[in-house]
């Protein structure tokens, strides 16, 4: 059995596309998954499975289709590829000073070789980004809100859907994949 983290993107904002965290944990129980518990209303599941991270991953898409109605991309990591995100990484200032504006943004597939230049390019209000291993790292100093840097910039450059998750849930679900 892995240990496994499986993020949502783009659920319970502003009202929309609502998954509840009681009803997704009984759908991941109800996939043969094991362990499951959430973490905040934003779509972190933990768990742990028998399958591939590619298997987990689409019985989760289309399991969530039939039950809530719509569809929801999952991106799924195993704890062991989770590890590095919360260990050295670019920004450590940011982390330190502003975590909720320092993302972690995962893509569903390999990420586009000029995924940084291209945001880069995009930036307007002063974000960094940086490329680590399969992960983009973005520093939101000024303004997260506000920046150009939209979900669907970010699935643009990337190639594929990309969900973010800021500094402080990248460790407590760090510490949820990590044995007791």
């Amino acid at each position: 059995m892995t240990r496994m983290v499986a993020l949502l993107r783009g659920i319970n904002v502003g009202g929309n596309r609502k998954v509840p965290m009681a009803d997704l944990r009984a759908l991941v129980e109800a996939e043969g998954f094991g362990d499951v518990a959430t973490y905040i209303q934003s779509g972190n599941v933990v768990f742990t499975a028998a399958a591939d991270v590619a298997a987990v991953t689409s019985a989760l898409e289309k399991s969530i289709a039939k039950r809530f109605g719509f569809p929801v991309d999952v991106i799924v990591r195993t704890a062991e590829a989770w590890r590095p995100y919360a260990g050295d990484g670019p920004f450590p200032e940011a982390r330190r000073d502003h975590p909720n504006h320092t993302m972690l943004g995962l893509a569903a597939r390999p990420l586009k070789p000029d995924v940084a230049e291209a945001l880069r390019a995009r930036a307007t209000m002063g974000e960094r980004v940086e490329v680590a291993g399969d992960a983009l790292w973005i520093d939101f100093a000024e303004s997260l809100p506000r920046s150009k840097l939209s979900p669907a910039v970010l699935d643009r450059a990337a190639g594929s859907p990309v969900t973010a998750r800021n500094w402080n849930t990248v460790l407590k679900l760090h510490a949820m994949l990590s044995p007791g």
